[in-house]
């Protein structure tokens, strides 16, 4: 068993930190930004110095799922003063809105540039075992539910029929001022991901959302993620 998900079964928690998210995806080569998981401000300064502004900062906590809902992530801080006034608002944040939440930290990571937001997600079926979704991402993931849908394992030309399935394919060969998308970065996301979920069984859910598809040879990110693990 992978040792991060060992560690949080063994602590009783049912779900990845975003931190141990990051660590496991990476350990699958799997792009994700800079980042690193810090206690304080002064910790989160020098993290912040090291990655490059502009960075992201979000709480790290058990006991929130969507960080987003709880004023729990603050984008594009550009220097110290912001960076202070960051860890103090989702501080009062997660007071206001989350009380029962206990903070593990905050996590700072390099800010992604923008580019088209897609998500590549997962559930375990009992029949079928791990299944595999892709689509458009962010809020529009829900506003429009145009995905696709694969059993794992899943093969390059399988994520490549993944990604042209879906009726957003469009954006991918460039729309109206809109530059072409690194297809290819996609489909290499997919096919770790899905050599990552055949390796561990105890994961039951993941998001991958956003996963930030940059211009035709640039790459592509996974901005955030969230991964529920059980009994397989």
């Amino acid at each position: 068993m992978n040792p991060i998900i060992a560690k949080a079964i063994e602590e009783g928690r049912y779900k990845l930190l975003e931190h141990e998210s990051f660590e496991l995806l990476r350990q699958y080569n799997i792009p994700v930004p800079d980042f690193a998981l810090v206690q304080d401000v002064n910790e989160a300064l020098k993290v912040a110095k090291d990655i490059g502004y502009p960075v992201v900062i979000k709480v790290v906590s058990p006991d929130i799922i969507h960080k987003s809902d709880v004023g729990g992530v603050i984008l594009n801080i550009s220097n110290d003063d912001e960076l202070r006034a960051a860890c103090e608002k989702i501080r009062s944040n997660v007071k206001e809105k989350a009380p029962y939440a206990r903070i593990s930290g905050f996590l700072i990571q390099r800010m992604v540039p923008t580019g088209l937001e897609t998500i590549i997600g997962a559930t375990r079926d009992p029949i079928f075992g791990h299944v595999i979704v892709f689509g458009l991402g962010g809020i529009l993931v829900e506003v429009l539910r145009d995905v696709s849908f694969r059993i794992v394992p899943v093969t390059e030309e399988d994520a490549r029929a993944m990604i042209r399935e879906i009726r957003g394919y469009r954006l991918f060969n460039g729309y109206r001022n809109m530059p072409a998308r690194d297809e290819e970065a996609v489909v290499y996301i997919i096919t770790k991901f899905s050599e990552l979920l055949t390796e561990n069984p105890n994961i039951v859910e993941a998001d991958l959302n956003p996963v930030i598809v940059l211009e035709r040879g640039k790459g592509a990110y996974v901005a955030d993620a969230r991964f529920i693990i059980g009994t397989p």
